[in-house]
């Protein structure tokens, strides 16, 4: 799950931190400009932004969930390409506006203060909305391309907590961080990351057939990498990288990658550096006449007062100043303000760093040069304040002096009226008292209709997409109580069903036949809400469904009978873990007495190691290492001893010299590249130990039935990927010895399930026993009289095309045994 689980993790992380930051800054503005009563209209917009991604999210779950197979690779791909553009968009927007987004929010605050508590909310809707849809599409999409939702939830979810507890630091200045240098290199990694995104949407419309060359594949490692190993778990969970990839993905992966970053790295480094504002300007600033400004009445004429934001940019606020006075120099007090002398200017204002409460609740330092953003110290801005009531009247601000929300007055002190310019105290006018507007609605109305609004939207488009199917289409809903409600008897021929989950939990659905039980067709875990498409052929006989919702027991419902026109149709008897417990019982037998004489052979391989017979060594090897390679269909049982015992340098660093490489392919390659007895004896002791803790350990293994029919076919798959492709071989040359023994595994384990299957499919073994027998003599017709082996290598190319021909074709025979032998609920 947690390597599924980083994407999420950094795009919750980042775009939490920018929404954070974008509330802080919010929150910080009002609380500054004495406006704590507007925060429960910032917290509304917050609100409604949340209840629309989450249901954004919803909507694209739910529409998936209703497409047809194709469909939904269609859907998926699309959208993941939609994905990648906005994360693309975002990457290179927050490296663009970083240092000036701060003050951006902040103007519009001062706008929404004066234009009433709708605009505010609008602010932070917008502001925190646009980051939450992105959030919402780019988890959706990496819920799909990891085939679970658990991983990336989970990522998100700590990423998102951990923005928060970052932003909540950054905004009671608990902490610093760079945020020019954060948001590059997490830029950075979400560019490689939007690129294995991207490689995924293009194969997922590639399954769809809307994109061709579905089959053209630029390499296919699944035969000398293993699935199910960390390694490939890890960068399949976190690039999207997958050891199979056509050329199209590589080269639409490598494009992006390489266009894309190079893009954004010269944009880094080719960002141009802020010029450093000396700190003793700050009063002279606010002494100079804004330009363009229109001189207020009473021939004042404006001034500013320089505050760094969050990131560095200049905030200036109008203060009308007399004519004479403006074109007097600052005052002592106001160089003071800023002069590194003043005990309560701050000397490191412009270091390295930045604060979300520098942002707006305190004004900054100057940035400094390199353009990176500031920390801020609140001592600065109280010097900068102080240095600005001392150059002129006291600073306004566009919040005061405006109306409320809720129509009334706001005070007006005697000094100014903070939002406007002041007149002087001559022309002063006594304010004009405006009757409040009685309320209509309880405060809790608006943001409850914001929040409720988007739920409500996404509720209705869901219900209408989700039962309207293709026209024509037969729809039986499903569920403990009704299971097969509006089922009707079907046309012959082959059927598409649409089954919707009427229910209230998660159900496995099949169409039966009642009599026997088998299976025609069959959905698996379908949600509660959702439809999905059964596709079944139907003939003369009779038919049912049976819900087997989780928790629950079986509901089967009524049965119809199709006769005109229909031919016989062939179902599966559906198999019962009851019914795998004898073969199973039967084969942990065979194994722990394989195990027993294994443990024999590999203490003769010890002895003569001991001894230092090299000779002898090289020819127990090989009885010893078949032995093991019998065994086959337990190997998903052995967990850890299968690595130790059998391993290969796949995934280890230091190749045949890694100290992780023993077993039994460890001592091959000693044996057959010239190294001594000594050096190998310790290997063969370990090894001996290793079959030794494997024996005792296996009765306590647990050994899942369903694994009997699956090894069926995987045994001999894994032979034609790893030992007739020459992967498997240190030297020994007896990759064709080592398949012998896996046709022995494979033949022992049909002998097993062989009733169960002429039960379901009487014509399924004789075809395998043909091809196995072809297959067999293909390979014994290597083995030399003095019981020596053909290297792989050495064959003809006529015998090798010959072997994995037949190989190949048994593996087509033995493909419909683990489908006919699934556990299934129906039964």
């Amino acid at each position: 799950m947690w390597d599924d689980a980083f994407p999420s993790f950094l795009i919750g992380l980042r775009e939490g931190l920018e929404a954070g930051l974008i509330v802080s800054v919010l929150v910080a503005t009002l609380v500054r400009s004495d406006q704590r009563g507007r925060l429960p209209h910032v917290w509304t917009g917050v609100a409604a932004a949340i209840g629309l991604s989450m249901s954004f999210g919803a909507v694209l779950t739910f529409t998936a969930a209703n497409l047809p197979g194709k469909s939904q690779e269609a859907f998926g791909g699309t959208l993941s390409l939609v994905a990648v553009v906005f994360v693309t968009a975002m990457v290179f927007w927050m490296r663009r506006s970083a240092r000036t987004f701060s003050g951006e929010i902040k103007q519009k605050v001062t706008a929404a203060l004066g234009m009433g508590a709708g605009v505010l909310i609008a602010t932070s809707f917008l502001a925190v909305g646009r980051e939450g849809l992105e959030t919402a599409l780019f988890l959706w999409t990496t819920a799909q391309a990891a085939g679970s939702s658990s991983g990336p939830l989970a990522g998100a979810a700590v990423g998102l907590l951990l923005a928060a507890a970052l932003c909540w630091g950054l905004y009671r200045r608990v902490l610093h961080i760079n945020l020019t240098r954060f948001f590059s290199i997490t830029g950075a990694v979400l560019i490689v990351i939007a690129a294995g995104v991207l490689g995924y949407g293009m194969r997922d419309l590639q399954e769809a057939t809307v994109i061709p060359g579905g089959t053209s594949y630029a390499f296919d490692l699944s035969a000398h990498l293993d699935p199910a190993s960390w390694y490939v778990t890890v960068v399949q969970g976190t690039l999207n990288l997958t050891p199979q990839m056509t050329w199209l993905q590589v080269g639409v992966y490598g494009s992006y990658l390489a266009i894309v970053m190079t893009l954004f790295v010269r944009g880094v480094r080719g960002a141009a550096p802020a010029k450093p504002v000396p700190a003793a300007s700050g009063a002279a600033v606010a002494a100079e006449p804004t330009a363009g400004a229109s001189a207020p009445a009473g021939g004042a004429k404006p001034a500013v007062l320089a505050a760094t934001d969050v990131a560095g940019a200049a905030e200036r606020v109008s203060v009308p100043l007399d004519s004479a006075e403006a074109e007097q120099p600052a005052t002592p007090a106001a160089t003071r303000a800023g002069s590194p002398a003043d005990p309560d200017s701050d000397p490191g204002a412009g270091s390295a760093v930045a604060s979300t409460a520098v942002g707006a609740e305190r004004s900054a330092a100057p940035a400094p040069a390199g353009g990176e953003a500031g920390s801020v110290s609140a001592d600065a801005d109280k010097a900068a304040t102080s240095a600005a009531i001392e150059a002129g009247p006291s600073v306004t601000s566009a919040a005061e002096g405006e109306h409320t929300s809720e129509g009334e007055p706001a005070a007006e002190p005697a000094s100014s009226s903070p939002g406007k310019a002041s007149a002087p105290a001559d022309d002063a006018e006594p304010p004009v008292a405006t009757p409040s507007t009685p309320r209509r609605f309880p405060r809790w109305t608006v943001p409850a209709a914001l929040v409720a609004v988007p739920a409500l939207i996404a509720g209705i488009t869901i219900a209408a997409s989700g039962g309207k199917p293709a026209s024509g289409t037969p729809v039986v809903e499903v569920s403990a109580a009704d299971c097969g409600k509006g089922f009707s008897a079907p046309k012959p021929g082959r059927q598409t069903f649409q089954v919707r989950n009427s229910g209230s939990r998660t159900s496995e659905i099949y169409l039966i036949d009642p009599v026997s039980n088998a299976v025609y067709g069959e959905v698996e875990g379908i949600a509660p809400g959702t439809t999905r498409a059964l596709i079944a052929t139907v003939g003369t006989g009779s038919y049912a469904w049976r819900c087997v919702p989780n928790g629950g027991k079986a509901v089967t419902s009524a049965a119809v009978r199709v006769s005109a026109g229909g031919g016989s149709v062939q179902a599966v008897l559906p198999v019962s873990e009851k019914d795998l417990a004898a073969p199973l019982a039967a084969y942990r037998a065979y194994v722990d007495q394989g195990l027993a004489d294994l443990q024999t052979k590999t203490r003769t391989l010890q002895s003569d190691l001991d001894a230092d017979k090299l000779d002898q060594a090289r020819k127990d090897w090989l009885p010893a290492h078949t032995r093991y390679a019998s065994l086959g269909a337990a190997y998903g049982t052995f967990a850890d001893f299968d690595a130790k015992i059998n391993g290969r340098t796949a995934g280890l660093a230091g190749g045949v010299d890694d100290p992780a490489f023993t077993g039994f392919h460890r001592i091959e390659y000693g044996l057959w590249h010239g190294q001594s007895a000594a050096t190998l004896a310790p290997y063969a002791k370990q090894l001996a130990a290793d079959v030794d803790a494997l024996r005792t350990d296996f009765p306590k293994q647990d050994f899942d039935p369903a694994d009997l029919p699956l090894r069926s076919h995987e045994i001999l798959e894994n032979t034609l990927h790893r030992e007739l492709s020459g992967n498997a071989d240190y030297g020994s040359g007896t990759e064709l010895a080592t398949t012998e023994a896996n046709l022995d595994g494979t033949r022992e384990l049909l002998t097993l399930l062989r009733p169960l299957i002429d039960k379901r499919n009487a014509k399924v073994i004789p075809a395998v026993d043909t091809w196995m027998r072809r297959t067999e003599q293909l390979v014994l017709a290597q083995r030399a009289e003095d019981g020596t082996w053909t290297p792989l290598d050495k064959l003809s190319d006529t015998d090798r095309q010959r072997l994995d021909g037949a190989v190949g074709q048994l593996l087509e025979e033995l493909a419909p045994i683990p489908d006919l032998l699934e556990i299934r609920k129906a039964a």
